[in-house]
């Protein structure tokens, strides 16, 4: 009788460890480091959002801080997409890479090898219809 109790409660435990791990994963959206590329000489940051939520989302922006080896700090928009123009949305389980859009905004003018620190200044979600996403954010630069 004994066993068949902490079979139950063992089973119950497993159960809740389940539901807890899989409620945390299925909402909320993750953004990490991307991968740094070099384009004409220039550092270009990237950042990859996943979106683990349940919306789906349809713009996406990390300023990110960036300071220099010079002593300069400058901000850096990486985004989903065109704020205006084609949508590129992130559906539920999907991931993007954020970029900087070169055209729209100056470039670091340095090598990768001169970017010393990196912090998020902000974070800017907009779910569908042009809302507010309403999922957490856990971001690291």
């Amino acid at each position: 009788m004994i066993g068949c109790r902490l079979h139950r409660v063992a089973g119950v435990v497993v159960l809740t460890f389940l539901f807890d791990s899989s409620a945390f994963a299925a909402d909320g959206i993750i953004v990490s480091r991307g991968e740094d590329t070099t384009m004409f000489g220039v550092c270009v940051p990237s950042m990859t959002v996943e979106n683990r939520s349940t919306h789906t989302i349809d713009f996406f922006q990390v300023d990110l801080l960036v300071n220099l080896a010079n002593g300069h700090e400058s901000t850096v928009e990486l985004q989903s997409g065109y704020r205006t123009g084609v949508v590129l949305p992130i559906a539920p389980g999907g991931k993007a890479t954020l970029r900087q859009h070169l055209d729209l905004g100056p470039s670091l003018g340095l090598p990768c090898s001169e970017v010393k620190a990196r912090k998020i200044a902000r974070i800017v979600c907009e779910a569908q219809g042009g809302k507010d996403c309403t999922a957490a954010v856990k971001a690291e630069p």
